[in-house]
């Protein structure tokens, strides 16, 4: 195995279900706005203390919308001279589909990292 998807020692299936929630908690953002930065941080500001694991899935869950967001404006800029719509379609599709597999595997007990990721939170 490799090292982005090491399984981490006797995890609970509490401990798996809130690493989970920090990833899944993005989807605040459909929601409110800020939703995708805010659920994470403070699911993880909550539960960092609890495991390593939720610290470090936490963390990686909070630089990946850090970075998501970061490409949404880049876009959102973008749309002036027509390239931003399909980018913004695609940085949506990505970050949604990433999300998913990122909360499955930290589910699953594997510790996963965000391709692409600007990693600003250690």
């Amino acid at each position: 195995m490799s090292d982005s998807q090491s399984p981490a020692p006797k995890l609970t299936p509490e401990i798996r279900q809130w690493a989970m929630f920090c990833h899944l908690a993005a989807f605040l953002g459909l929601v409110f706005p800020f939703g995708n930065l805010i659920g994470p941080l403070i699911l993880w500001q909550m539960k960092k203390e609890t495991d390593p694991f939720i610290d470090a899935q936490g963390k990686e869950a909070l630089n990946f919308q850090i970075t998501a967001s970061l490409a949404i404006a880049v876009c959102v800029m973008l749309i002036v001279v027509i390239i931003g719509f399909p980018l913004l379609l695609l940085v949506g599709i990505g970050a949604t589909v990433l999300t998913i597999i990122a909360a499955i595997k930290a589910n699953d007990g594997l510790s996963y990292r965000y391709p692409f990721c600007w990693r600003p939170v250690k």
